[in-house]
């Protein structure tokens, strides 16, 4: 059996433009759709659902599913005690934590191999799971500055999953809904640079006096969403979605029109 992959690579040349993911979708020998990313010294190979290398860690079909029944674990067993009938701190030791990067450093490889694939339903489940473990890693860190580490990844997943919400909305022919999603994930970033950064009383993004190396990718994914949303406007001629709508009846104390868009979202939501 041949054990390098010199047929592969020279069937696919590494020359990607800037900024680009090379990612195909092959046939593995047992019949099975597996997924691939060209990177510049060889194939990331991954498999297309539970975890990206195919493993089942501790018979779990995550990690973070491990994580969550060990946090669970440890506090029933511990609470039980009679010296300490009460809850107690559950958090998360060096193995849990290099395990845990492991996942994530997995799911960001599949999910924006999807993006580039546009299997935006697939990269949304994957910006999903990324964003239960950072929250996991934000209840359990073992230490703030291993907690705020991970933080600063949130934009970026941030941003790939309202990616992946708008684009499932435009295929579906819905751009009143692409826009939502694109509104809901601006807000998302903001909220989250507000907690990071603890400024509570900015009302913009751009006057935020952040620290370069960290102000840069945040703002520019909002940027980004916002020359998006005027596209999707433009595009297909949307002045205001139902839910801006009702925001506007809602402030306006409007509220029989209020009513009335929301049986409208209902019916929209249900169809």
């Amino acid at each position: 059996m041949r054990r390098d992959i010199d047929e592969a690579l020279r069937g696919w040349p590494y020359d990607p433009e800037f900024d680009e993911v090379e990612a195909r979708e092959i046939l593995a020998r047992d019949g099975r759709t597996v997924l691939q990313i060209r990177v510049d010294l060889g194939v990331l190979q991954m498999e297309l659902d539970g975890r990206p290398d195919g493993a089942r860690p501790r018979g779990f079909l995550t990690y973070l599913d491990y994580l969550r029944h060990r946090s669970k674990f440890r506090r029933r067993r511990r609470s039980q005690a009679a010296a300490d009938p009460g809850p107690v701190g559950w958090s998360m030791t060096p193995e849990h934590c290099a395990e845990a990067d492991r996942e994530l450093v997995q799911f960001y490889h599949r999910r924006v191999a999807f993006l580039t694939l546009q299997h935006y339903e697939r990269a949304l489940r994957d910006a999903e799971h990324s964003l239960n473990l950072m929250d996991f890693i934000a209840d359990f860190g073992p230490t703030p500055e291993y907690v705020e580490r991970h933080e600063r990844l949130r934009a970026g997943i941030l941003f790939d999953r309202t990616q992946a919400s708008a684009a499932l909305a435009l295929e579906r022919t819905s751009p009143e809904e692409a826009i939502d999603a694109i509104r809901e994930g601006i807000d998302r970033l903001e909220r989250h640079a507000r907690t990071l950064f603890d400024m509570d009383e900015a009302d913009e993004l751009d006057a935020f006096d952040l620290p370069g190396e960290v102000e840069t990718p945040t703002v520019a994914y909002i940027e980004r969403l916002r020359r998006l949303e005027t596209e999707v406007r433009h595009h297909f001629e949307v002045p205001k979605t139902l839910r801006e709508q009702l925001d506007e009846a809602v402030e306006h104390e409007d509220y029989e029109r209020a009513a009335h868009l929301r049986d409208q979202i209902r019916s929209r939501s249900r169809s």
